[in-house]
């Protein structure tokens, strides 16, 4: 179970509802992302690093900016590293609406 401290990081969602297993990318997103200190203590606890550094490799997050990627690739010794990459259609056009 998410403790209770962490609720505000998924306002969104039903709280009650969250599964630690089928919600773990976008539990690590989130809490990578907008936890406190504590927070990420408590990721890394219950996932370890090597997930989490998995979890970057395999998932490219919207909710994940480039700024704390770059901090987990310093963390992870990753800069050479394959990382996950946003899908083309993010990537090809700064238009609003694609024709």
């Amino acid at each position: 179970m998410v403790p209770q401290r962490m609720k505000w990081i998924f306002w969104d969602v039903d709280f009650g509802k969250i599964d630690l297993e089928a919600h773990a990318d976008g539990i690590m997103a989130r809490v990578l992302e907008r936890g406190r200190l504590e927070d990420v203590r408590w990721l890394i606890d219950r996932y370890g690093m090597e997930r989490i550094h998995d979890f970057f490799r395999r998932v490219w997050s919207p909710e994940v900016t480039d700024r704390t990627r770059g901090f987990w690739r310093a963390v992870f010794g990753a800069k050479e590293e394959q990382w996950a990459e946003p899908p083309a259609w993010r990537r090809s056009s700064s238009r609003l609406w694609v024709e």
